[in-house]
C-alpha cells in the first residue's frame, strides 16, 4: 500500500477487493429495465440514432454523476443523508434525505418486479413456464394476491442477503450471479442472431435515419434511459462506494460500470427485437415493439421461454429466468442497502435497520401489487424523483467547491486514477443541470399532453399535483427530521 494512502477505519467494513466493489455496483446498474425497457424503447425511437445518443449520454450525464457519487461516498463513508450533511452542510441534509425517500420509494414497488421474476423462475423449475406459455399465464398472475406473497418473498430473500453484510451478502452474492446473467444474455443474443428471420429485427433495431437527429423526443428519450438505466445519481453507488478500499479508482469504475451496463442492454434487446421479427408477422412485430401497455411490460415473460425453447429446451428456459431474477435481486438489494446505511449512520444496527427497511417494503409494496394504477403512480413519481436527486449532487459539488472537490476527493495522490479537469467541472455545473431541466420539462409536459382531463386531480395517476404532494410529504419529513438526524450522525461521527 502506498505510504501516503489513508489507513482504513476501525470496525468499518469494506469490499474485499476492487472486483468484487465492480460486480457489485454492476449488479446495481444492471436491472429488469435494462432487459424490457431498453429494446422496446430504442426499437420505438429511431434504432441507431436512438442508440447514438443513449451513448452520447452516456458520457455526459450517466458516468460524471456515478463519479461524483462514488468520491463523496468514498471520502465520506456515509449513506446519502450524512454525505450532504459533510459536503454540504446542514442546510443541504433534506436532499440527502429525499434521496433516501425516492430510493425507498423505488425499493417498495421494485419488490413487486422481482417477486414477478421470482414467480416465473419458479413456473420454469415446475413446468408452468415452457416454450407454449402464452399471455394468459401473466395477464392471470399480475394483480392478483399471488403477486403480493411473491413480492413478500422476494423482499424476504433481499434482506436476508443485506443482513449478512457487504462481504457475505452483497458482494458474494454479486461475484456469483451477474457473471451468469452476462452469460446467459450472451448466449440469448447469439441463438437470436440464429432464427431464421432475426436480421428483420436486428435491420429494424439499427435502422438509421439521419432526419431521427431532428426530432427533440428522441434526444430526451436516450437520455432518460440513460439517466434510469445506470442508475446514476440516485445515491446507489455513493452507498456502495462508502465500503470502497480508500485507494479506489472510482473514475476507472464508473467509467467501467457504464460501459457494462450499456453493453447489457444491447445484448438484450439484440436477444428480444430479432425474436420477436422472427417468430411473429412483420406487422404485428411491428405492434408489438412499439406498445407501451401491459403486453410490453411482459415480453420478457412472453417471448424468451419461445426463443430459449427452440433447440436450447427447459433448461436454458430456466436458466434465463434464474438470471433475470439475479438481475432485479442485485438492482434490489442495493436499494435496501441505501436505506439500511443510513439507518446504521444514525445508530442502529445492521439488523434492526434490514428489518425496518424489509418492513417498509413489504407493507408499502402490496398496494403495488395489488393494483396497477398504483403500481404506474409510484413508477412515475419516484422515477422522475431520481432525476431531481441528480440534480441534488451538482448542487453539492458547487456549495463543496469543483477545484476543491476535485483536488480533496478525485485527484488523490495516492492512487493511479484517471486525472479530471475543468472540462469535468462544466458537465457536473452546468451541463447536467440543463439536461435536467430539459428532463423534468419534458415528462411534465408529457404528463399534461397525455391527459388533458386529470392532469389537475390531485388522484390521477400521472397527475402533476399528485406527484408533487407526494414529493412534498417526503421533504417536509425529512426537514421535520433533520434536527434529530444531524444530532445522531454528529454523536455517531
Amino acid at each position: 500500500m502506498d505510504a501516503k494512502e489513508p489507513p482504513r477505519s476501525k470496525g468499518m467494513e469494506y469490499f474485499s477487493s476492487r472486483l468484487g466493489l465492480l460486480l457489485a455496483a454492476v449488479g446495481l446498474a444492471v436491472g429488469t429495465g435494462n432487459i424490457w425497457r431498453f429494446p422496446k424503447v430504442a426499437a420505438a425511437n429511431g434504432g441507431a440514432v436512438f442508440i447514438c445518443l443513449w451513448l452520447a449520454f452516456l458520457f455526459l450525464w450517466s458516468i460524471p454523476l456515478m463519479t461524483v457519487e462514488s468520491a463523496i461516498g468514498r471520502t465520506t463513508r456515509y449513506g446519502t443523508v450524512g454525505s450532504f450533511l459533510r459536503v454540504a452542510g446542514p442546510r443541504k441534509v433534506w436532499m440527502g434525505g429525499f434521496m433516501a425517500i425516492a430510493a425507498a420509494g423505488i425499493m417498495c414497488y421494485y419488490s413487486v418486479v422481482t417477486g414477478w421474476c421470482l414467480k416465473f423462475f419458479l413456473g420454469t423449475l415446475t413446468g408452468a413456464v415452457t416454450a407454449d406459455t402464452g399471455t394468459g399465464y401473466w395477464s392471470h398472475f399480475a394483480g392478483s394476491w399471488e403477486a403480493v406473497w411473491f413480492h413478500w418473498a422476494a423482499a424476504v430473500v433481499v434482506g436476508l442477503i443485506v443482513l449478512s453484510g457487504v462481504r457475505a451478502g452483497i458482494e458474494r452474492s454479486a461475484i456469483i450471479f451477474v457473471p451468469v446473467l452476462s452469460l446467459i444474455l450472451v448466449f440469448s443474443a447469439l441463438k437470436a442472431l440464429l432464427l431464421p428471420g432475426a436480421m428483420s429485427g436486428v435491420n429494424y433495431l439499427f435502422q438509421f435515419n439521419p432526419e431521427d437527429f431532428f426530432k427533440p423526443q428522441i434526444y430526451v428519450e436516450a437520455l432518460a434511459q440513460s439517466a434510469w438505466s445506470t442508475g446514476a445519481g440516485w445515491g446507489l453507488l455513493l452507498t456502495y462506494s462508502a465500503y470502497a478500499q480508500p485507494g479506489e479508482r472510482i473514475v476507472e469504475n464508473s467509467a467501467i460500470i457504464g460501459v457494462v451496463d450499456s453493453a447489457t442492454s444491447i445484448l438484450a434487446a439484440l436477444a428480444i427485437i430479432p425474436t420477436v421479427f422472427a417468430l411473429m408477422p412483420v406487422q404485428e412485430a411491428l405492434r408489438l415493439v412499439g406498445e407501451t401497455g401491459e403486453s410490453s411490460t411482459g415480453l420478457i415473460f412472453i417471448w424468451m421461454p419461445r426463443l430459449l425453447g427452440q433447440g436450447g429446451g427447459q433448461a436454458m428456459i430456466i436458466f434465463f429466468f434464474f438470471a433475470l431474477l439475479i438481475a432485479a435481486l442485485t438492482s434490489l438489494v442495493s436499494l435496501v442497502e441505501l436505506a439500511v446505511k443510513n439507518l446504521i449512520d444514525i445508530g442502529f444496527k445492521r439488523k434492526t435497520a434490514t428489518l425496518a427497511a424489509v418492513t417498509v417494503m413489504i407493507i408499502a409494496g402490496t398496494p403495488s401489487a395489488l393494483w396497477s394504477n398504483v403500481f404506474d403512480n409510484q413508477d412515475w413519481v419516484w422515477s422522475l424523483a431520481l432525476l431531481v436527486c441528480g440534480l441534488f449532487f451538482c448542487i453539492a459539488v458547487k456549495k463543496f467547491g469543483a477545484n476543491r472537490f476535485r483536488g480533496e476527493m478525485i485527484n488523490l495522490e495516492y492512487n493511479n486514477d484517471i486525472r479530471l479537469g475543468r472540462g469535468f467541472d462544466f458537465i457536473v455545473l452546468r451541463l447536467i443541470p440543463v439536461q435536467f431541466t430539459v428532463l423534468i420539462v419534458w415528462w411534465l409536459y408529457n404528463s399534461v399532453s397525455w391527459h388533458l382531463d386529470s392532469w389537475w386531480n390531485l388522484f390521477s395517476k400521472f397527475g402533476i399535483g399528485n406527484l408533487l404532494i407526494q414529493w412534498l410529504l417526503a421533504v417536509s419529513l425529512i426537514v421535520w427530521l433533520a434536527p434529530y438526524i444531524v444530532g445522531r450522525l454528529t454523536e455517531n461521527s
